[in-house]
């Protein structure tokens, strides 16, 4: 009788079509494969606080109501932490726009208290723009505007009778062509930024040496 009603429960794939015997290899072979898959697919961690989540990014940590959470959602490990590598991926552009909106501020602040007020750093930075969109290559204009110390040296440039080039590549009195050893040396942060004195000579002697004077 306990025999009939084992057999009787048995998927029919495990039992012999001829006997009705149970197949004891098919019941070992399904075994392996049920293993197999489970070996695959690992099951969540037993407590959420067995998550082991890397944020070495350093934008947050793990947080113990998430974990909570995606444990409830019988999330595994790979998976939980993949939800936070998403979370880094899409913040990163969003606080490195907000950080370089925040600089921006900054440098503003910065030279509208070195110029006296609002006003006055309007009127100057209108004069700026107007002097370097037509004594200056656009790109080297580009650079100058995007920091205070670049500002500060356009400012100087304006000021001064130092040689400068004009929005086609030219001096001031539109003689010819700078050579592109120069262009490049005005570009180059060391001349409007960090007004190397050494470097700012050797672009002087240059301008010197290819126009007289």
């Amino acid at each position: 009788m306990t025999e009939n009603l084992l057999t009787t429960e048995v998927p029919e794939k495990f039992k012999d079509t001829n006997t009705g015997e149970i197949r004891m290899d098919e019941f070992v072979k399904s075994y392996h494969e049920l293993e197999k898959r489970l070996s695959q697919n690992p099951s969540a961690p037993k407590t959420p606080d067995e998550y082991c989540i890397d944020c070495a990014h350093g934008l947050f940590q793990p947080d113990t109501d998430v974990n909570r959470r995606l444990h409830a959602k019988g999330f595994t490990q790979d998976q939980a932490q993949e939800v936070y590598n998403l979370a880094a991926e899409k913040m990163m552009p969003i606080i490195a726009e907000m950080m370089a909106d925040f600089e921006a501020d900054r440098q503003v602040e910065k030279l509208i208290n070195h110029f006296g007020g609002v006003d006055q750093w309007k009127t100057v930075s209108q004069q700026l723009l107007a002097f370097g969109q037509n004594k200056l290559p656009a790109d080297v204009l580009k650079n100058l505007s995007s920091s205070y110390e670049g500002v500060m040296a356009l400012y100087r440039l304006m000021q001064s009778e130092e040689p400068m080039l004009d929005n086609q590549g030219k001096t001031m009195d539109g003689k010819r062509d700078v050579s592109a050893e120069l262009q490049s040396m005005m570009r180059d942060p060391k001349y409007w930024r960090d007004r190397d004195p050494v470097f700012v000579k050797k672009v002087t002697q240059g301008f010197k040496d290819v126009y007289g004077g």
